[in-house]
């Protein structure tokens, strides 16, 4: 079988996106969606999302990490399927659509993408260091220097000692680079390596700062840089451990399109 698929990156983290309003692929097939995303046996990207129908939303998005398995909520992929949904005509601006951790809200501005995000009303201090769940589970590490760290080395230990290796977690590094400006680098598990940029990681490193420099209740707003370019988060904190209205906003973009043998 034949299908067309469309290449989206949103900062970097770059996926495959396929219509299947049609529900022509499987749900479960690991050594295809692996192979989809080989970047020497494949077509190459940091995961798979399906386009699906539901009768209550816009549509569904499936997401497949690039081990082939489904994966958690991804962030900057929900930007992506927002943006190929306003391609295809199936939303005009503004959408409702659902996810594998429930339902979002997104809105096309210009050619910035907004995604609302689950709200996150909890929160685990590992000494200095940040375990919370934005959709996907992360583990946050504040450094005085993201130069000085090898994220790839430091990264896969966190993801595969005794509390993780299970189930895996997402590394995230973070630079406070000025006043509400943060530097991140992330490992993705599921990738298992250090991507140019990751959404859910951008909000749990936004959240996590929040709480570490004890700031006041209210709306936030949280510029980061990435690898691949730059987001933003907007929130608001409603109690210590209360955080709302968590809008990841950044680019979107279609770089090519194709077809492929499954």
């Amino acid at each position: 079988m034949q299908i067309q698929f469309y290449k989206y990156q949103g900062t970097g983290n770059d996926f495959i996106i396929i219509d299947d309003r049609a529900n022509l692929l499987p749900d479960k097939n690991t050594q295809l969606y692996e192979k989809l995303c080989n970047r020497r046996l494949g077509i190459g990207a940091d995961g798979v999302i399906l386009l699906r129908d539901h009768k209550d939303y816009d549509f569904e998005m499936k997401y497949y990490n690039a081990n082939g398995n489904e994966g958690s909520m991804c962030g900057n992929g929900g930007r992506c399927i927002i943006a190929f949904a306003h391609k295809l005509g199936i939303i005009n601006g503004q959408t409702s659509f659902i996810a594998c951790d429930g339902p979002h809200k997104g809105k096309v501005v210009d050619k910035t993408i907004h995604l609302l995000m689950n709200n996150v009303d909890k929160y685990f201090k590992k000494e200095e260091d940040f375990d919370l769940n934005t959709g996907s589970p992360h583990y946050v590490r504040f450094v005085d220097s993201l130069s000085g760290i090898d994220v790839f080395k430091e990264g896969y230990a966190i993801r595969n000692n005794e509390t993780y290796k299970v189930e895996g977690i997402n590394v995230n590094f973070v630079e406070i680079a000025d006043n509400n400006k943060l530097d991140i680098s992330t490992f993705e598990r599921g990738v298992e390596d250090v991507t140019w940029s990751c959404g859910t990681g951008v909000t749990a490193a936004s959240i996590a700062y929040l709480v570490k420099c004890d700031a006041a209740d209210g709306e936030h707003h949280i510029s980061i840089k990435t690898k691949g370019g730059d987001l933003a988060v907007n929130l608001t904190k409603s109690s210590p451990s209360l955080f709302e209205n968590i809008w990841l906003i950044g680019p979107a973009e279609n770089t090519f399109t194709g077809t492929i043998e499954v």
